[in-house]
């Protein structure tokens, strides 16, 4: 992001030095009224590989301003679904910062006067995505922590879920409960108890 917006090379840069030059690119990213499209991806990619679960939001609150919360949630939906498994997991971290809520007075790009195009930020389709892909990451990864950090994320009342994915979470519901780890079974048992 700092080479993209001019900053500086950071290739000889230390991790110290690397966290505070993110910073001050964050506070630029957020005062601009807008930001080209060519940034969109970087943003994400630096968002989802920032290992900290909360330097992370210095790349997702600008995206989501800018470019709105509906194109960033489903930007991190495709990299839960095809991305590495660190890029999974810097997704999730970046989908909690994802529902920053949105002010007027936080950033010029929230429109003038206040307004907001609140198709923008429309993001159920992108919930329901993150919801499916979620549970398939579950499904389907071989990494015990990786299936953790999904499940531990996705609610544990069925009215969260859509009727197009009760079946999904049926299954998923009946795998944790026969899953060897405790905290997955753990997951299983407070589905259910909100099910009775």
């Amino acid at each position: 992001m700092a080479r993209l917006l001019g900053v500086v090379d950071v290739a000889t840069k230390s991790n110290d030095q690397v966290r505070r030059l993110a910073l001050a690119v964050r506070r630029p990213l957020l005062e601009r009224a807008s930001l080209p499209d060519e940034l969109f991806a970087p943003l994400m990619a630096a968002a989802v590989h920032d290992p900290d679960p909360s330097f992370c939001r210095w790349f997702v609150e600008p995206a989501v301003y800018a470019f709105g919360r509906r194109r960033v949630m489903a930007a991190l939906v495709e990299y839960l679904r095809v991305g590495t498994d660190a890029e999974r997991a810097g997704a999730v971290r970046a989908w909690y910062m994802a529902h920053v809520p949105l002010r007027a007075d936080r950033s010029p790009a929230y429109g003038p006067g206040g307004v907001r195009d609140p198709a923008l930020d429309e993001s159920q389709q992108a919930r329901t995505a993150w919801l499916e892909a979620s549970m398939r990451v579950f499904a389907n990864a071989t990494d015990l922590q990786m299936r953790h950090r999904v499940l531990v994320n996705l609610p544990t009342s069925p009215t969260a879920y859509p009727p197009s994915l009760h079946e999904l979470c049926e299954h998923t519901l009946a795998s944790a409960r026969a899953h060897p780890d405790p905290h997955v079974r753990h997951w299983a048992a407070t589905a259910d108890r909100e099910r009775a």
